[in-house]
């Protein structure tokens, strides 16, 4: 059985189902913040549970586990910083030492695939200029934004805690900024907001300079690395972190990317402005996904175009309801104030 933590989650939500169409048996613990994406099915176990409190019971006849739970982009964290802490570093060594625990019970390796993040890679220049080094994994990094700093702290705690445990098998993915549908679907990513803010305004609006690299990986390429590490050899991954990688884009580029493609395939004329006040988009980072092609065989080859033009026909079909951008489920951070910080502060 493979536990997915995290996992009614955007990529989460898709990952499970893949997991359940190939024939395993999947436990998903969850919150549940934004509800349950999934109808009932004989070989899946649903937990409403906080991964800040695990319970020894949800590792039962597990042999993988996949974390996704977590606080998930830099608004959240920086508005939560005591529960980005919590949630991202505390929880996942939480759940480490109880894996490793049973690993050494049972004498039976138990891999822990970690949900982490290309942003590792950005830290804070003197300058307004798009930072063009290509970043690896060998390179020594030092984040310093909160969501980046306590994805790095966990990656430490995962490989401190499998020096004690040689059954413990962690392995980091560093996944780029991911894009595309799913049923816990978000607008608040690049590609994402992009292809709304088109959709509803024909109009997207870069803030910035717009010469920032971003790292993009599809959904569906995210969900497929996950399953390759589930069936990798071990010996090649354990303690291993690898970068998850389709495309580096500069976000002006992949504003006019996304118009490109919105003209060619309907025919709609959508305009990009740009907005220089501020600094926002300086956040730069140029990340390569060799590694896991050279290692073991994975490459990310999924694009933009294909997803930009799914998420347009669910806009199309009202799948997302008619005014989705007004609809804070979409948007973590609007979500979190709205929910679990409603009134506070007032």
């Amino acid at each position: 059985m493979i536990l997915v933590s995290g996992g009614a989650g955007y990529v989460g939500s898709v990952l499970v189902k893949e997991l359940l169409a190939l024939g395993e048996e999947v436990r998903v613990v969850d919150t549940l913040w934004f509800g349950s994406p999934f109808a009932p099915h004989d070989r899946l176990d649903l937990v409403d549970g906080d991964l800040r409190s695990p319970s020894p019971a949800w590792l039962d006849g597990i042999d993988s586990i996949v974390h996704l739970s977590g606080l998930s982009n830099d608004p959240t964290a920086d508005f939560a910083p005591e529960l980005n802490s919590e949630a991202n570093v505390y929880a996942t060594k939480q759940l480490a030492q109880l894996a490793a625990a049973r690993a050494a019970r049972e004498s039976k390796a138990i891999r822990y695939l970690f949900a982490s993040t290309c942003s590792v890679y950005y830290a804070p220049t003197t300058t307004d200029e798009a930072n063009v080094t290509v970043m690896t994994e060998e390179m020594p990094i030092a984040p310093t934004a909160n969501y980046s700093k306590t994805k790095r702290l966990a990656e430490v705690e995962l490989l401190r805690i499998a020096d004690q445990q040689p059954l413990f098998v962690p392995v980091m993915l560093r996944k780029g900024t991911i894009f595309g549908l799913s049923p816990r679907m978000r607008f608040d990513l690049v590609v994402n907001v992009f292809t709304l803010h088109a959709w509803r305004h024909k109009l997207l609006t870069v803030h910035g300079h717009g010469e920032a690299w971003r790292p993009l990986l599809h959904i569906r390429d995210a969900v497929d690395a996950y399953i390759h590490l589930l069936n990798a050899p071990e010996e090649k991954i354990r303690g291993e972190a690898f970068n998850v990688v389709h495309k580096n884009y500069r976000v002006l580029e992949l504003a006019h990317w996304v118009t490109e493609v919105i003209e060619q395939k309907y025919g709609v004329d959508v305009r990009v402005r740009r907005d220089r006040s501020g600094n926002a988009g300086a956040r730069s980072y140029f990340v390569s996904g060799d590694k896991i092609a050279r290692e073991l065989g994975f490459s990310a080859d999924r694009g933009v175009t294909d997803a930009v033009t799914a998420m347009w026909d669910a806009l199309e079909r009202g799948d997302f309801g008619p005014e989705p951008e007004g609809d804070p489920r979409f948007f973590n951070i609007r979500w979190l104030k709205e929910t679990l910080f409603a009134g506070v502060g007032a």
